[in-house]
């Protein structure tokens, strides 16, 4: 090999060196910057003439392990989720508060049920009436503030969701936007490997907000998908859109149906036309955004509902009169049945029929639900809470005369015939002599609207002051949000001596108990089914029990959701904690190992150097010796 030779290895040598230099001070410099990857010189061997072998340069190589990054990525995705709905559960539980509190659900229908306990003792007390009137009140406030609570939380997801959109829209015009910045064919030099680390904090933070995918070319431009399959970004970002609704109340609710949706949803907007509802395609199944949908729209529904049944349920059981059916006077014969009066029947009110099918021998439960708006027609057979009964709404709106020919129409292959004899009496005849059905029972469940109704049921709570009657109309159950509007009835605010007096002729003495002890009686042992809607029981096997049994129910079903979200918190915590470590070891700079690295790279820089001046020396005595 020559000199020349030899000086040119030593000075490709210098050049390795130099560059790998500015590398370790790069390194060092951002050992502290968020998503910096260490860097190191991509160099290999190369030949110089027949004996030496020079230096060649290639590029900038980030020390990135690929793998990692995809796993940290998704569990990214999933501590986010995690993190959100924990957070939420934890306010939820606030918001129902802990058994042993006061001002909570339980402590005041605990305080409502003592106070009707004293008013059994004492009925002719005032203070006893006053003191459970105004636990009463205590009682519907309490429950309006829990609504108050739930859907505050639900705005809060919705705004969660709307500054979710914005990260995430900025974050994918940034990924497009270096990726049109990464036009080298591939090859990495120092400016692309810095390009390279701020695209990847950006996919990071994408990929908290929801779940997704990646896709690398050889030019190093990347393409996002959802894990659904649906492309977000390459070299063009696609764009999301939300429309929030704000304030939130117990009838907003989502629907896939764009007609009845009344929240906000997302649509994803193609960089060359068409959009996709992601919402209702399931599209996003992680991250922040897919934590605040489920809890926007199932987790505190449910809840809403929890409180919403609670509220109907106790609303009910003092209001309701449910009235079996006179036996059909001879003059029907060969036919038999029931009358039913039905003076009082409100919109949401039922009437009961059991029938035997002698063909099948099968006996049937019908339940014709009285409905004043035709729009909702038919109903399914999940509008009551009877597992077990077929539910047939009639249009009331036309009279007795059209109830009669609806029933008839709708039930006449039963061989059941529905008559209307007088007034308001509805009659229910079985087919006679043919004897292919009998009418087993009849009832009627009506709620009762005065105070002095001369029965011991009583109005206690209304809706908003109007009768809570369970209706059904083009807006949804009168159910929905009761609890927000729950209040006691004016009547008895103005006069507290109706929670004794429930007949003014006769008029009721002031120290019976009749009307105090039916109330605590409904409250305290009363047995209730309720809504499969509130996550409690199943529509073929609805819960069962007392208030207070679904109370704790709810109550404690919530707490232990908050405990165990908190536990797949810290779970996923711990992961990502565990990931994010193994990446900072693999591509983080470690200052000892940089300092070490440097004192190789001057060792090398002195040794070629060296090589230069002892050649420099070769060339001066070899021109002095000519």
């Amino acid at each position: 090999m020559g000199l020349s030779q030899a000086l040119s290895t030593a000075m490709s040598g210098l050049r390795a060196t130099q560059a790998a230099i500015s590398l370790v001070g790069s390194n060092v410099a951002n050992a502290e910057t968020p998503g910096y990857v260490r860097k190191s010189i991509i160099q290999s061997a190369g030949v110089t003439g027949d004996y030496g072998s020079s230096v060649l340069l290639h590029g900038v190589d980030r020390q990135l392990d690929q793998y990692l990054q995809a796993q940290l990525r998704t569990e990214t995705s999933g501590a986010a989720y995690a993190d959100i709905r924990s957070t939420f559960l934890q306010n939820l539980q606030n918001v129902y508060g802990n058994p042993a509190e006061t001002g909570t659900i339980e402590d005041s229908f605990n305080k409502l049920l003592t106070a009707f306990q004293g008013l059994s003792t004492s009925p002719d007390s005032q203070s006893a009436r006053i003191g459970a009137v105004s636990a009463a009140q205590t009682m519907a406030q309490t429950l309006n503030a829990a609504t108050q609570g739930i859907q505050s939380l639900r705005a809060n997801a919705e705004m969660g969701i709307n500054d979710s959109i914005v990260t995430a829209n900025n974050a994918m015009a940034q990924i497009a936007f270096i990726n049109n910045q990464l036009q080298n064919n591939g090859k990495t030099d120092a400016a692309t490997a810095s390009l390279l680390d701020q695209r990847d904090q950006y996919i990071t933070q994408l990929s908290s907000l929801m779940d997704i995918r990646t896709v690398v070319n050889d030019l190093n431009q990347v393409t996002v998908f959802t894990n659904s399959g649906v492309q977000l970004v390459g070299t063009e970002a696609a764009q999301l859109s939300f429309n929030p609704q704000g304030t939130m109340t117990p009838n907003t609710l989502y629907n896939s149906d764009p007609t009845k949706n009344n929240v906000g949803t997302i649509t994803i907007n193609f960089p060359h036309g068409g959009s996709y509802d992601l919402v209702s395609t399931n599209s996003i199944r992680s991250g922040k955004i897919a934590a605040y949908l489920e809890l926007r729209d199932n987790t505190l529904v449910k809840a809403q509902a929890q409180i919403d049944q609670f509220a109907a349920s106790m609303a009910s059981a003092l209001s309701d009169k449910t009235t079996a059916g006179t036996a059909t006077p001879a003059s029907a014969l060969p036919q038999a049945g029931y009358d039913l009066d039905l003076t009082g029947l409100q919109s949401g009110n039922v009437i009961h029929v059991s029938y035997k099918d002698n063909t099948t021998g099968v006996t049937r439960n019908l339940s014709i639900v009285r409905v004043d708006d035709p729009s909702v027609l038919p109903l399914s057979n999940t509008a009551t809470l009877d597992p077990n009964d077929e539910v047939l709404g009639i249009d009331f709106s036309g009279g007795m005369a059209s109830v009669v020919s609806q029933l008839n129409a709708a039930l006449g292959a039963s061989d059941l015939q529905f008559s209307n004899p007088s007034g308001s009496t509805l009659r229910v005849l079985d087919d006679g002599a043919p004897n292919r059905s009998d009418v087993l029972a009849a009832s009627v469940t009506t709620t009762m609207s005065s105070l002095t109704s001369g029965n011991p049921q009583l109005p206690l709570f209304t809706d908003n002051g109007g009768l809570f009657s369970g209706a059904i109309t083009a807006n949804g159950s009168q159910q929905t949000g009761l609890a927000g509007r729950i209040s006691v009835n004016l009547g008895l605010l103005g006069d507290p001596s109706r929670t004794v007096v429930f007949s003014t002729s006769p008029l009721t003495p002031s120290g019976d108990t009749t009307r105090a002890d039916f109330v605590l009686t409904q409250l305290q042992s009363g047995n209730y089914r309720y809504s499969p809607q509130t996550g409690i029981g199943t529509t073929g096997a609805p819960f069962t029990g007392t208030l207070t049994n679904f109370a704790k129910q709810f109550i404690s079903q919530q707490g232990e959701a908050a405990t165990a979200a908190k536990q797949l918190a810290d779970g996923q915590s711990v992961v990502l904690n565990t990931l994010q470590k193994k990446v900072t070891d693999a591509s983080g700079v470690n200052i000892d190992d940089e300092m070490a690295h440097l004192l190789a790279l001057q060792n090398a820089y002195s040794a070629n150097a060296r090589v230069m001046s002892s050649i420099k020396q070769m060339y001066d005595t070899l021109i002095q010796a000519m």
